[in-house]
């Protein structure tokens, strides 16, 4: 399924940037970043738990928040862009 993270965390602090570049990391491991905190993902329903089970463990819920944004369809069809595109799209292959 393709999901959407957002993320709001305050930078105001040390503590928060730090947290915001730990949960950040943790979510290029799942997708990838579209916007400084927005993130799309192709999971299955095990990695989507791994995924919220990861940034449980590291956010501060009184001071953070993650939003996770599960689509019917491929995001691709969800998405209405407009400016500069990406460099690639959701499921393209990399080539190293």
């Amino acid at each position: 399924m393709d999901v959407l993270v957002a993320l709001d965390f305050d930078t105001t602090t040390s503590e928060g940037t730090r947290r915001l570049v730990r949960v950040a990391k943790i979510c290029e491991g799942y997708g990838t970043r579209v916007q400084y905190s927005v993130f799309e993902c192709r999971l299955g329903q095990t990695r989507l738990a791994r995924l919220t089970a990861e940034l449980a463990a590291t956010i501060v819920r009184s001071r953070d928040s993650v939003n996770i944004h599960r689509f019917d369809g491929p995001i691709s069809e969800a998405r209405t862009s407009l400016g500069r595109r990406l460099p690639r799209e959701l499921g393209q292959p990399w080539i190293l």
